[in-house]
């Protein structure tokens, strides 16, 4: 045994001594994992609007920190579905998709995450996660999975995407375009689609998403599925479309002017903030009036852009060269018939200045960086900072509530214990450590976990081993991933995420507790119709938990009580039952009491009084009751003096023995004798039934 110092300070030391069956077990499930983690660490990267080689960055170092100061051995920490789209959402209002300010941010974001998951750990305020109730979580992460997956969707079509701040309307674009979709691509998604699920189904024992990577990559490269051309906006011969390219890039250059002036707007209003001098307050409104028309005119901009995208993807050339080997490109139907043309439909894919992608075939990842992320301090923007911070509190949380429930699942089967309070120490210090070495937000994955423990995985050096693999293949083999279909990995994702939908758990809540179930819902239905911004989605279901329960608390259940047939107690108002006695009532009280409900503690005793005029006495059930504040030892006594003026004596039966000594302490029974308390409700009614009749 190590000393507990130790074991906390380096929770790997328990890994050792390692027996030869242990190291087998764990480079068997760590090479298992790698298979899985290396295309769904590219697949995740591309749903954070990364390059692929960000979602490799995130499964080196981030996994060996995570596994060195984790909790649970069998966790696998790295890119996630749900996160990467969190962190896309978070970033993408602030920075144009792909551009360096992008990836900047992203890295900052992991870097925000973890420094609040480690003071979170270090806090020991793992507890926090109990504030999402599960009809929340479930319906937070059905809506989340549908998103996620539901947003790969133009990738396996390969027609535009638009974003903007609202994903329902920027999807219904993507259905918009069904026809004009890229039919080569949609095979190659198909037939990903077919290699996994038949591999799952048929052989599990075979990596199928590895087989589907393999497979359809050295397929891409021997069709040449890529065939991109960039030429100036004059070869196309086609004056709609010159007009619609050139219309294109002038507004993109009039949205970085936009964007930059709005940057230096920010920028003046904080320094005129931080000064807090009164007299420039009406500077400080003027700049805020600017911005605000500034961000509208930017919104407008974007949108017409967004639309001039989607035209021009849609419309379709044919290339012909001409006998002095120019590249000239028609509209199909419209080239001359003695000009011989590839017999390729050519779509236009970007527009950037004068000059013009073609895409003639479909889309891959292209080439990657080799070689291994260099050490970069983050580049921290104080102004974005916080704007960022509410996203990086609710990823925080969000990524270690999901880490821990995939923790408490696996545990369950290796009967280990987890701390969750380590778990956040541990997810805080990879994320830290990761965003030095340009990783983006990582968290614990379930599928990857999934698989170390059901490949037998004993310590954290299955992990390892994984991060291990991804070194190798940023060192040598880059160039093997050329020509793996975007489509590829859009399916990688759906397949990951669609598995994470659950519906029969709503629809059980539903039976269980209505409330809570509606809750559960309205979560589920604001997270779709706030997206991207999922964050606001489960804050929402986050605040209408908390605000049900608190209606709980302030109305807990109270019933007069009857009695069956058969002897047995039940509440009156669900029985149809007469009370117990026509001189005496007894009300259950089932909830504690406090500020917070001793009102509805003395209306229920009033309600009851008034239902029944001729009753000489109350008892008061109180089993229910669990604690005492000093408001509700306040009410106590206002009820007792209130009925006292009355007539009516109040009695107490099954008090908790901690709210007995409150009562003491507080000198109650100076004002009602120890007699009018009974331990248990049978010689309570004994006594009142003998008594009252």
């Amino acid at each position: 045994m190590y000393p507990a110092l130790l074991t906390n300070l380096f929770p790997f030391v328990r890994w050792f001594p390692m027996s030869g069956a242990t190291l087998r077990a764990d480079l068997i499930a760590g090479i298992t994992v790698a298979l899985v983690l290396i295309p769904q660490s590219m697949a995740y990267a591309q749903l954070a609007g990364l390059p692929v080689v960000y979602g490799l960055y995130a499964s080196f170092l981030p996994v060996i920190v995570a596994s060195l100061w984790g909790s649970l051995p069998q966790l696998h920490t790295g890119p996630v579905a749900m996160l990467s789209l969190m962190s896309a959402a978070a970033v993408l209002p602030l920075a144009p998709l792909g551009s360096e300010a992008f990836i900047n941010l992203s890295v900052m974001l992991a870097l925000m995450v973890g420094v609040l998951r480690l003071v979170l750990g270090l806090l020991r305020m793992g507890i926090l996660v109990n504030f999402l109730s599960s009809p929340v979580i479930i319906g937070f992460t059905n809506a989340a999975a549908l998103i996620i997956g539901l947003s790969q969707l133009s990738k396996i079509l390969n027609v535009p995407f638009p974003r903007t701040d609202h994903f329902v309307a920027d999807l219904w674009t993507v259905f918009a375009q069904l026809q004009h979709a890229h039919i080569p691509t949609l095979l190659f998604a198909l037939a990903t689609f077919a290699i996994i699920f038949g591999t799952k189904r048929f052989a599990p024992k075979l990596p199928g998403v590895l087989l589907a990577v393999v497979v359809t990559t050295a397929v891409s490269w021997a069709i040449s599925f890529e065939r991109n051309q960039t030429v100036n906006v004059d070869s196309i011969q086609d004056a709609e479309a010159r007009v619609l390219a050139k219309d294109y890039a002038s507004t993109a250059r009039a949205i970085d002017s936009l964007a930059n002036t709005t940057a230096r707007i920010n920028q003046e209003i904080r320094a005129v903030a931080a000064a807090k001098d009164e007299a420039r307050f009406s500077e400080q409104a003027l700049l805020e009036a600017d911005l605000r028309v500034l961000n509208r005119e930017m919104a407008q901009r974007k949108l017409a852009n967004n639309e001039r995208q989607v035209s021009l993807h849609n419309l379709r050339f044919e290339h012909v060269v001409t006998a002095d080997g120019e590249d000239l490109f028609f509209r199909k139907g419209a080239t001359p018939e003695e000009l011989a043309t590839d017999g390729r439909n050519w779509r236009i894919a970007k527009v950037q200045g004068e000059t013009l992608t073609l895409m003639g075939g479909g889309a891959v990842v292209g080439e990657i960086p080799a070689g291994l992320p260099s050490l970069n301090v983050p580049h921290l923007d104080m102004g974005m900072f916080w704007v960022m911070l509410p996203s990086a509190l609710v990823m925080a949380l969000i990524g270690f509530m999901e880490a821990t429930s995939i923790s408490k699942a696996i545990a369950a089967q290796t009967r280990e214990r987890v701390d969750t309070s380590k778990e956040l120490v541990g997810q805080g210090l990879a994320n830290m450590v990761g965003s030095f070495f340009s990783s983006y937000t990582v968290s614990g994955s379930f599928s990857r976990s999934a698989v170390a423990a059901k490949s037998g995985a004993k310590t954290g050096l299955f992990a390892i081993i994984s991060a291990v693999a991804v070194v190798l293949v940023l060192l040598y083999l880059t160039p093997l991933l050329y020509h793996l279909p975007q489509a590829v990995l859009a399916v990688i994702v759906m397949m990951a995420v669609f598995g994470l939908i659950n519906v029969r758990a709503l629809i059980r809540a539903w039976y269980i507790e209505r409330q809570e179930a509606i809750v559960g819902i309205i979560t589920f239905i604001a997270t779709l119709a706030m997206a991207p911004q999922l964050a606001n989605g489960i804050l929402l279901g986050a605040g209408l938990a908390i605000v049900l329960f608190l209606v709980r608390t302030m109305a807990p259940r109270t019933d007069i009580i009857g009695r069956e047939p058969d002897g047995t107690l039940v509440g009156i108002s669900s029985s149809g039952l007469q009370p117990l006695g026509k001189n005496f009532i007894a009300v259950r009280f089932d909830g504690s009491l406090n500020f917070v409900n001793a009102s509805r503690f003395e209306d229920v005793l009033l309600e009851a009084r008034a239902q029944n005029p001729q009753a000489k006495a109350v008892l008061v059930i109180g089993s229910g009751i669990n604690d005492i504040d000093v408001t509700g030892e306040e009410r106590l006594r206002d009820v007792i003096d209130n009925f006292r003026e009355s007539g009516v004596e109040i009695y107490f039966s099954s008090l908790k023995s901690q709210i007995y000594q409150s009562l003491a302490r507080g000198k109650f029974f100076d004002m009602l004798s120890r007699d009018n308390f009974f331990k248990t409700k049978e010689k309570a009614l004994t006594f009142m039934e003998s008594t009252y009749g």
